[in-house]
């Protein structure tokens, strides 16, 4: 069964859902996009979308600040998303990429005012990100986070991931999995698609929206699964790049990334350099939650059957 996307307003097969090479956003970057995780139960045989609601919520949010007018509510995306993935039919772990869009197909024209609007969904199958089951190498970038007096961080604009594509490229390229960013005032805040958390001493800490950090829909839930089920309250504070060589543990966080430990940074084993005993607990239970196996969390999962034949 070929993929299915929403494009234009209607439900198409996904090599069909194409773009003018004048649209706008296509040139300036003028759009705004979420990246939604689908885990496939294979018990239930259902896919359950996780925390579906939360990330049309946050994309709405940067639609307001890209000056980008949708005629569909948050529930509506929702039911969208879900007639996608159920007609994709896919039986395997997906990714799920709602983009809105300045559709208006003009150059050479920078203002947001006066400009068409769209947005598109699709799904793909889509396995590991990051290697979760082992710590990854990290190194601290030298391309700093943008700061909200260049481009708003608190939403995905697809201008803005310019940045952490050219940090992600660096580490790659000189052998580590993942970069580790600082922020202009040399506070550690993100990995380049990821929030960040340090454990030490027996506190758990990630830094604050103010160093210029997405608030992660990942993050507010390792924040509400350390305090719920293992009594840790998150710290959100200010972390300097040196506190991360003496952490106990240091995990990212994210929705391509899911939960996933750090070995070591600029070559300085963290820890141990093994995933630690915290950062072992919360993926387990988190990888149980988006699976829709904890029923004390199912109004975190939006369940999709997918249609055969």
């Amino acid at each position: 069964m070929p993929s299915v996307a929403f494009h234009k307003g209607q439900f198409v097969p996904l090599e069909q859902a194409s773009i003018g090479i004048m649209t706008h956003a296509f040139h300036y970057g003028t759009a705004v996009f979420e990246g939604v995780r689908g885990n496939w139960n294979e018990e239930q045989g259902r896919m359950f979308i996780f925390r579906l609601r939360e990330h049309y919520e946050r994309l709405l949010a940067g639609c307001k600040i890209m000056r980008i007018k949708l005629p569909y509510s948050v529930q509506q995306l929702c039911d969208i998303t879900v007639e996608v993935v159920e007609r994709s039919g896919f039986t395997q772990d997906i990714y799920i990429r709602p983009l809105a869009y300045k559709a208006e197909e003009r150059v050479a024209y920078l203002n947001l005012g006066g400009l068409s609007d769209d947005i598109s969904v699709m799904a793909v199958p889509f396995g590991q990100y990051i290697d979760t089951d082992s710590p990854a190498k990290c190194c601290t970038s030298s391309w700093r986070r943008m700061e909200d007096t260049v481009i708003p961080p608190h939403v995905k604009i697809s201008g803005l991931y310019v940045n952490g594509i050219l940090a992600k490229t660096e580490a790659m390229a000189a052998g580590f999995d993942e970069a580790i960013m600082l922020n202009d005032k040399g506070y550690a805040c993100e990995g380049t698609g990821e929030n960040l958390f340090v454990y030490r001493n027996g506190q758990l800490a990630t830094p604050p929206l103010v160093d210029n950090v997405l608030p992660g829909i990942t993050r507010s839930c390792v924040m509400d699964i350390a305090k719920n089920e293992l009594g840790i309250a998150v710290v959100e504070r200010h972390i300097p790049r040196s506190e991360l060589y003496l952490a106990d543990e240091v995990f990212l966080t994210g929705t391509a990334a899911h939960l996933t430990a750090v070995g070591s940074l600029d070559n300085q084993v963290i820890g141990d350099g093994t995933m630690g005993r915290l950062t072992h607990q919360l993926q387990n239970l988190y990888f149980d939650i988006v699976r829709g196996k904890n029923s004390k969390y199912l109004h975190w999962c939006t369940p999709a059957t997918p249609r055969v034949g």
